[in-house]
């Protein structure tokens, strides 16, 4: 018997209002400081290192906006039958260079729900792919985040 009901795989295709921030210099310097990529490009910021993105587009939220685990509550997603959440794989895509000056917007959409079973039980897995284009609408990044529930 299947836990995922037809409400919550009607969410598959939901989208997130596309969110615009820029890309700065500091940033990029900063950013790369604290993840240790010491090459001369990053640190002098002329162009951002990988995973500057993820910041980048991090929600701030009030900690009332969080879950036990600490992470902020997806409003992109319905609410699922199971709750305790891992980590199922991130896979990114980066196709232009990110670079100072350059206004950046991401989309999320929630492409897929599936279920399998585990060991323990039911598995809910969830996929949710975030694309980050430039103002000239070209791909910049594209990430696919798996999540597994249990």
């Amino acid at each position: 018997m299947s836990v995922l009901t037809p409400e919550v795989l009607s969410a598959i295709g939901r989208q997130s209002q596309p969110q615009r921030e820029i890309v700065t210099r500091r940033d990029i310097r900063k950013y790369s400081v604290a993840t240790g990529n010491r090459q001369r490009k990053y640190l002098d910021g002329d162009q951002a290192p990988p995973m500057f993105h993820v910041p980048l587009f991090w929600d701030v939220v009030e900690l009332d906006q969080l879950t036990p685990d600490g992470v902020s509550i997806d409003s992109l997603l319905p609410k699922f039958p199971l709750e305790k959440a891992m980590a199922g794989g991130l896979n990114i895509e980066y196709h232009k260079p990110v670079r100072p000056g350059d206004w950046l917007t991401a989309t999320r959409t929630l492409t897929d729900i599936y279920e399998k079973e585990g060991r323990s039980g039911a598995l809910i897995f969830y996929e949710v792919v975030m694309d980050i284009v430039n103002d000239d609408q070209e791909l910049v990044i594209r990430e696919k985040t798996t999540r597994i529930l249990r």
